[in-house]
């Protein structure tokens, strides 16, 4: 589904993600909402190929608490099963980085300051009170941390919103009807997307937080807009 409603797109924006992460050895990083690993598989291989760029560094070759940690959390524990298998497909079913557990955004069973990163993909839109779990990933992350989200947003561009409206409203129901025989939930999917905060509101909702430098960037005219800010 997330293939055929963005034409393949979504693989693009969680690459931009991650190189705005720029994940590296040693990293403690939290991955919320992402129990499938779609990011948290690509943070590892950004950080392997970190490593391999520094002769003799691998993830076991540092002491246990140094090593790199990529935690990955959900609240559905189905979600979660469907990561573990995709691990192993991998070759990651093994991976000690790899940190696996359920959990609610609002709030995290993580030790204060204790994350390098915090990334949220697709995730936030569906979590009840946002500015509790912005609060929640301001706490876990260290001095220095970085707060990344990617989410669907608002097409402000004439012309273009109206194209992306009519697509939203009569094209992904019917996709999701006859693909997954779900059409309610691709209806929830649209309509959700109108009632999250616009671009600027959620930047200030980030600020709120507590975090600093936050920016935004739009891809694809604002149809998905990665959002970030850093803990000082």
């Amino acid at each position: 589904m997330n293939d055929l409603m963005s034409g393949g797109l979504h693989r693009l924006w969680k690459d931009r993600l991650v190189s705005q992460l720029a994940p590296f050895p040693g990293m403690q990083h939290l991955d919320v909402a992402g129990g499938t690993g779609d990011v948290a598989f690509r943070v590892v291989n950004a950080i392997q190929k970190a490593e391999q760029r520094v002769p003799g560094n691998t993830l076991g070759s540092v002491d246990e608490e140094d090593r790199t940690k990529v935690y990955v959390c959900d609240i559905n524990p189905n979600m979660l099963e469907v990561g573990k298998k995709r691990a192993k497909e991998r070759g990651l079913g093994n991976a000690a980085c790899l940190v696996w557990m359920q959990g609610d955004a609002e709030a995290l069973t993580l030790n204060d300051e204790s994350m390098d990163g915090y990334t949220i993909a697709f995730g936030i839109r569906n979590v009840t009170h946002i500015d509790r779990a912005l609060k929640e990933a301001y706490r876990v992350l260290r001095r220095g941390g970085r707060f990344l989200c990617l989410e669907l947003s608002h097409v402000s561009t004439p012309g273009f919103r109206e194209v992306y409206d009519a697509y939203s409203f009569n094209v992904i129901p019917r996709i999701g009807e006859v693909v997954s025989g779900d059409r309610a939930s691709y209806q929830y999917l649209v309509e959700s997307v109108r009632k999250f905060p616009n671009q600027e509101k959620f930047a200030s909702m980030i600020a709120d937080a507590g975090f600093k430098d936050v920016q935004y960037e739009n891809l694809v005219g604002g149809v998905v807009a990665i959002h970030s800010g850093f803990k000082l």
